[in-house]
């Protein structure tokens, strides 16, 4: 990040045009400041100046700044690569879609906002100060760019150490140089080769996780909860990450979304081996520490992996690159290519079954992809027959296959396998839906790593009432603010079953959760996690507070429609619900859940034939969600349609198979059927 002047900007302002779904965007300079007119929030042209930019390579983004503080990330972007790879020129960030001012993705709308989903990670010792009073940020940073701070703490002791030291060597003597946080993880550590297997051991454990918990602050996926994080500080404390849900990872762990490299990082065999971030970045240039299968070779012998017998290709073709194998890219911001991080065996085979990428056939597109299961299979052989439940398991979690749950159970038990795996099994499991799930739930609630403590306590959302207070009371006093801010939201509605001593942990814990979402009163979904738990508190007053300036805050969040409608329910209001599901349904009428929303309350006020054409809409809109389905099965069958109720359930089973809910209607409305047909 830097502010726009000649030495930064890489863009062309020259009078340049741009056009995009109807509108010709021309960038331009005045005096010496630089200019774009495009299409503002109401959709008409105006002239906005560039304040700063945003990223050198291979792309460089404009912020606009408004009266309110906020910085917006202009949606067109100038390709820096040069014009031989097809760059110098301006393109937008969502070239296959027609984004204009009515869209949520627009640029002047809260995605597209820096000072939540940008700063954090670009500029050192930053503070969003947002005021919700005034709807206004005063956002501020030590330094605008990331600095050395920003890795090692404040620099105070470092500054007077370099101001006393005597002789150079005196300096090199001195081991803490003054930092706040000296990452040397790496000090000392040696990597010892197997000349059997291939491969290196690390002389010594690593035995925090200090360096790879810095970098995580910014690469990888997770939500801010509070300011202040400095190099050092448990990251917990202040983010919550991001676990391996649809749609951020395929099934099988492999990244989808932008999740950045560290949930992909944590699942890999280098990470549980000891590897560190530096041990293949220099953090300090950016750049590798080798080139090419070089950087792979110093851990792995070249003398037994970069030759053709292993990986089967020419040695001097691209298909010999251990990262084309082992780190396949994904590009993002349509120029900007990223190796995924889990350094896995390509997975043909998997491919096959659960329609997860691989490198290989994402290669060889000319072979048919059964094929080159079964020839990659000879060649490599398959990961731990674990790793192939792990894909399994979260690939069908969501499609009612009866022994998800098992497959789940299986990641989630199972210690060897990465940490970040058995939380995401945890979250996914059904606290209801077997006593082995609630005992690995119970366990997972006490297991020392934190993230799979954070998988236990999602899952004990779907659990009673009585289950929460039991597993996640002893969590209010968890080390770490994330784990007890998700214990005090899942306990909101049972604090008269708390003891006295966990009723003063739930009011400390839950002060810190009002907190982190009052940090986040920029942001829609914090005002409805609020909303929700005052709601969970018998506030209800409070609770309509919030979701209504949620929805003021951005029309486009649905969510924020759909739990205001279910406070109107539990408030006898449900007129008002109607309305308010109507109102988001015009904002956003391609919204499945919110006609299921809106079908349900129409339900309750007795418009039955309005209420199955929102049910209708639904199915259409998400054919494979399996509970708007069942839904609008049971409601053609409540209007006296059985056959075609008996009609639809059946076409819906075979999207859905086994499916319990589905196959307990049918079987009901059909014995309903034949008890009828055999009525004098």
């Amino acid at each position: 990040m830097a502010e726009a002047n000649e030495h930064t900007v890489l863009g062309n302002f020259r009078n340049a045009t741009f056009a995009y779904a109807g509108t010709t965007s021309t960038f331009f300079k005045r005096h010496d400041a630089f200019y774009v007119r495009t299409d503002g929030s109401d959709g008409r042209l105006a002239d906005f100046r560039i304040k700063y930019t945003f990223g050198i390579y291979p792309l460089q983004q404009y912020l606009v700044e408004f009266p309110d503080g906020r910085l917006q990330a202009l949606s067109m972007a100038w390709d820096a690569r040069p014009s031989t790879a097809g760059g110098q020129r301006w393109f937008h960030l969502y070239p296959k879609d027609r984004i204009t001012h009515d869209d949520e993705l627009h640029w002047t709308r809260p995605a597209q906002n820096w000072n939540f989903m940008c700063a954090d990670c670009h500029s050192t010792a930053l503070r969003k100060n947002y005021d919700p009073k005034a709807n206004r940020f005063e956002t501020r940073w030590s330094e605008i760019n990331v600095a050395c701070e920003a890795c090692h703490g404040p620099a105070s002791r470092h500054l007077a150490w370099a101001n006393t030291r005597k002789t150079a060597e005196a300096a090199e003597r001195d081991d803490d140089k003054g930092l706040t946080v000296r990452l040397d993880e790496r000090r000392g550590v040696s990597w010892t080769p197997d000349l059997a297997s291939g491969n290196t051991s690390r002389s010594q454990t690593r035995r925090t996780d200090l360096e790879i918990g810095v970098c995580a602050q910014c690469h990888g996926l997770r939500g801010q909860i509070a300011d202040g994080y400095e190099a050092g500080k448990p990251l917990l404390d202040y983010y919550r990450p991001a676990l391996l849900t649809d749609p951020l990872y395929y099934a099988d762990g492999q990244q989808r979304s932008e999740v950045y490299n560290w949930g992909s990082f944590l699942q890999s065999k280098m990470y549980a081996k000891g590897v560190t971030c530096s041990d293949c970045h220099d953090p300090h240039s950016g750049r590798l520490r080798a080139e090419g299968n070089a950087l792979c070779t110093t851990c792995h012998l070249s003398s037994k992996y970069d030759r053709p017998s292993h990986h089967h290709h020419q040695a001097t073709g691209a298909g010999a690159s251990c990262v084309a194998c082992h780190m396949p890219a994904t590009t993002y911001m349509v120029i900007d290519p990223r190796r995924d991080h889990s350094l896995r065996v390509p997975r043909p085979d998997l491919s096959v079954s659960l329609g997860t990428p691989n490198a290989c056939t994402a290669c060889h597109t000319d072979h048919d992809e059964r094929w080159a299961a079964v020839k990659v299979s000879a060649w490599y052989g398959h990961e731990p027959q674990g790793y192939q439940r792990f894909a399994e398991a979260f690939s069908t979690a969501n499609t009612g296959v009866a022994d998800a749950q098992a497959r789940l159970l299986a990641i989630a038990d199972t210690s060897a396998h990465p940490s970040i795996a058995r939380a995401t099994a945890l979250a996914r499991l059904d606290a209801s839906a077997s006593q082995g799930s609630l005992e690995a739930i119970a366990k997972g609630v006490r297991d020392s790593d934190a993230l799979t403590r954070l998988g236990a306590l999602e899952a004990l959302a779907s659990a009673p009432l009585d289950v929460r207070v039991r597993l996640a009371a002893p969590l209010l006093s968890d080390p770490l603010r994330v784990l007890r801010t998700e214990a005090a939201s899942l306990l909101a509605g049972g604090v008269t079953q708390l003891n006295a001593t966990e009723r003063i942990a739930f009011e400390r814990a839950s002060n810190e959760f009002v907190g982190d979402q009052q940090y986040n009163a920029d942001r829609p979904e914090a005002r409805v996690n609020l909303g929700t738990f005052y709601a969970n508190r018998a506030n209800p007053a409070k609770a309509e507070e919030e979701m209504t300036a949620a929805i003021r805050l951005d029309p486009f969040f649905v969510p924020a429609y759909v739990n205001l409608a279910d406070l109107y329910r539990a408030t006898g209001r449900d007129t008002e619900g109607v309305r308010v599901l109507e109102d988001g349904v015009t904002v956003s009428p391609k919204s499945a859940g919110l006609h299921h929303a809106l079908g349900l309350a129409l339900i309750r006020t007795g418009r039955h034939s309005d209420a199955l054409a929102e049910f209708e809409r639904a199915t259409l809109l998400e054919p494979n969600n399996a509970r708007f389905a069942y839904v609008y099965g049971v409601a053609l069958h409540s209007i006296g349609r059985a056959d075609a109720a008996i009609a639809w359930l059946q076409k819906a089973l075979v999207v859905h198979p086994g499916d319990a809910n589905m196959i307990a209607a049918l079987t009901s409305f059909t014995a309903e059927r034949a008890r009828s047909a055999t009525r004098p």
